[in-house]
Order: structure tokens, then sequence, then C-alpha cells
């Protein structure tokens, strides 16, 4: 039989086949191979009657997330707050570069607009993305007409109100949530496992809560192919491996002078090159001690 993983529990998997789940374990064989099947994965399995079943082959996937992990995604909701935690510039720059190069269409939404006196900062913000390409909302009725037939991704900072979202988009749903701790100013988020819900004719993933984010990208190369307005620009520059930072003739500096590109995320993109030139350089100490 063929089928989806929807959901990852405490070692079992729940296979999704002609609107039948049949709860599953992995062949040892994976392990032995380095494998292991993911939420998303579509796979060979065999059940038996009134016994669980056994995944025998893992399809080939078209995409995946480490944290959380899930593969085969089409898109990712990046849900922002607006209050309580404050909206961060720096904090959605990185899940965009991370959905850019996992080759994942990213959709941002913005929560608990109603904690703000008005929009008009936001709105500024949203024009900037927009201009960038990305589709930038606040409105839930906005966000309903991109889940059909997409396997989706909710995804954001804890305490952002991921799980609120996906109980006011299907309340039969019933997901446990939890408040932000005065204290510790953190959300003390109750989601366990990555399952796939259906929801508005696609399936939708809720995931646990993180604050920070592990990075694949280890060049100026890559780094700039996940800024969408500055690979445009790239083309132009004088040499192919421009860091846009002291090359000559360099066409994202001469954007950034003619404010054609957003200095917000000019100088995101500047702090993270330095975090990748920090890595490497520790690297290069690291193998000269060996």
């Amino acid at each position: 039989m063929q089928g989806k993983i929807i959901e990852s529990l405490a070692g079992f998997y729940y296979v999704e086949s002609d609107g039948q789940i049949y709860q599953t374990r992995a062949r040892g064989n994976f392990r032995k191979k380095g494998q292991k099947p993911y939420v998303g994965d579509e796979v060979d399995f065999s059940v038996k009657e009134n016994s669980e079943g056994y995944i025998l082959a893992i399809h080939e996937r078209k995409n995946s997330l480490v944290r959380p992990p899930i593969v085969n995604i089409d898109q990712a909701v990046v849900i922002m707050s607006a209050k309580e935690p404050d909206f961060n510039h720096n904090l959605l720059d990185r899940f965009l570069i991370l959905l850019e190069h996992r080759k994942i269409s990213p959709i941002v939404y913005l929560s608990k607009t109603d904690l703000l006196e008005d929009l008009d900062d936001l709105k500024t913000v949203q024009k900037q993305y927009q201009k960038i390409g990305y589709y930038f909302t606040y409105y839930l009725e906005d966000l309903i007409p991109f889940l059909k037939d997409k396997i989706t991704v909710f995804m954001g900072q804890t305490g952002v109100g991921k799980t609120t979202l996906l109980n006011t988009l299907a309340p039969d749903l019933a997901l446990k949530t939890n408040e932000i701790s005065d204290s510790l100013g953190r959300g003390r988020h109750t989601t366990r496992a990555v399952t796939l819900y259906n929801i508005y004719g696609g399936k939708v993933a809720d995931t646990p809560g993180f604050s920070s984010l592990d990075y694949e990208i280890t060049s100026s190369e890559e780094l700039n192919a996940a800024f969408p307005e500055l690979l445009k620009l790239s083309a132009a520059c004088k040499f192919r491996s421009c860091t846009h930072t002291h090359e000559p003739g360099c066409a994202v500096k001469s954007a950034l002078t003619q404010r054609k590109i957003w200095e917000k995320r000019y100088q995101t993109y500047l702090q993270i090159l330095s975090e990748i030139e920090n890595r490497r350089e520790t690297y290069k100490k690291v193998l000269k001690r060996k």
C-alpha cells in the first residue's frame, strides 16, 4: 500500500491512505541505512488486519525542514506577532532566508494586531516585504484560500499564536495552548508531535515553537541567493563572487545608495554574512589545533 505520513509520535508513524489512517512502525533496516521517516513522507507500507503496519520504503523527497522535522512542504506560513512578543524584523528575515534556501514558498501572517493602537508602522513594513515579492497579511480571510490542495507548515517564534490560529481555522481540533509566561516572556507551548491536519481542503502542520534557527548556508553565494532582491541585482555586479560589502562596481550597494532596496534587509544580510565568516574562522582554528 502507499500513503502519506501525517503524524509521528513516540516511535509510531500514522499513515493516511485512501481516507484511512494506519498505525505503523519503521523497519529496522532504515536505521542501518541512516534513514528516518518524517511527517509528509510518501511511503510504501504493509498492514495486517488488527495489527500495526510497517513502513517498507520512503519515496524521494522534494524538500525538508529539520526544525520542525517535516518533508514535501508546498508552503510555510511564518507567523509573527505585532505584540507580546514584539514584531522582530531580523527574526522574520531569518525565517524567510531559511525558506528561500529550502525552496519553500513563504507567506507572512501577522498576529495579535488587536494589541496595537494603530497599524501605520506595520503597513509600511508590509509594503516593503510585498515590494520584494512576499505575501504579507494580518487578515485570516486572506490566508484561507492559500491552504487548499497544499501542505502548509505554520512556523514562528514561541508565543506568536500558531496553535491559537489553527484552533480558529478548525475549532474541532481543540489543540492545547499555553499563555505567555510573564516571568520568562516566553510561551509555554504544549505541542509535542508534528501532525498534519485536514483544514480548508489542504493539510496544515502545527509545530513546536522555536526562537533560533540553524542554517545550512555556508557561503556568501548561498546567502545572496536567499535574498531575492539582492540576487536579482547581483547579476549586474562587476564581480561574480561579489559579497556586496567592499567590492567596486557593486550593483547592490549602488541600489542601496539610491534607496531602491530596504536598508533593514541589507543590514540583516550583513549580520548573517558576518556570522558565516566567523563560523568559518572558528572552524579553521579548530582544524589547526588538531
